[in-house]
């Protein structure tokens, strides 16, 4: 059994789907980020960047194994199962470089557009979200490239795929459009008609909000500074 500590998100999705599609037991344990479960000293034991996801695996020898960072849980957990990962010595090479472009490039770059057009403070922000949306954009059109003549990113389907795809699915809400990218598009609608995708998307769909953060909320999502960090996991230690 798996524990996946988890809230419904890009980076929580790629790990979800992934125990989907492997077909392995796992049991949810949610990290509500909008009010500070990231800063529990117990969670920070086992994800010190206040980060979700992370995994606690118990079907191993010995003492459990935790995990954390999205990429290197989708790794682990292809080294434990022997799927989503070519078996061939240059095939792990390009996996493991596309999964380093999502983790580096296409996630962050969509997680700050997301972040100005969907929570931050309209006034003074043109910049922002103008530099952001573009490197958005590029980051599409470098996956459009890649995946000229190919089904999915380094031809089988591989934990590339399950990394990158959860941050394209959102792309109108980074007010974008996949019309000039066919090949994304194709790809985009080859990984949702998957019914372990789906699955995965659908976990812990309860726990969504349909409101804008509260003031409270917004300051524990985006106001994070080490000392703020430090005096929550305090408080939690209590």
């Amino acid at each position: 059994m798996i524990d996946l500590y988890y809230w419904p998100t890009p980076n929580g999705w790629k790990i979800s789907i992934m125990l989907e599609e492997c077909g392995i037991k796992y049991n949810i344990i949610p990290v509500n980020i909008g009010q500070g479960d990231q800063f529990k000293s117990a969670f920070l034991n086992i994800s010190p960047n206040n980060r979700m996801p992370a995994i606690v695996d118990h079907d191993v020898n010995g003492e459990p194994v935790s995990v954390f960072e999205s990429g290197a849980i989708l790794f682990y957990l292809a080294e434990k199962t022997g799927r989503f990962m070519p078996a061939d010595s240059l095939g792990r090479k390009e996996t493991l470089e596309w999964l380093f472009w999502q983790v580096g490039g296409l996630g962050p770059m969509a997680g700050q557009i997301s972040h100005f057009v969907n929570y931050a403070p309209q006034d003074g922000n043109k910049y922002s979200r103008v530099r952001y949306a573009n490197e958005y954009n590029r980051c599409i059109g470098v996956l459009e490239r890649r995946l000229e003549g190919r089904k999915f990113i380094v031809g089988e389907y591989s934990i590339a795929d399950i990394a990158s795809w959860p941050w394209i699915m959102l792309y109108k809400k980074f007010l974008q459009t996949l019309d000039n990218f066919p090949n994304v598009a194709q790809w985009h609608d080859t990984m949702r008609s998957r019914p372990q995708v789906r699955a995965g998307v659908d976990v812990g769909k309860e726990f969504r909000r349909q409101t804008s953060p509260s003031e409270a909320e917004r300051k524990i999502l985006f106001g994070q500074t080490a000392a703020s960090i430090a005096t929550m996991a305090a408080k939690s230690a209590d």
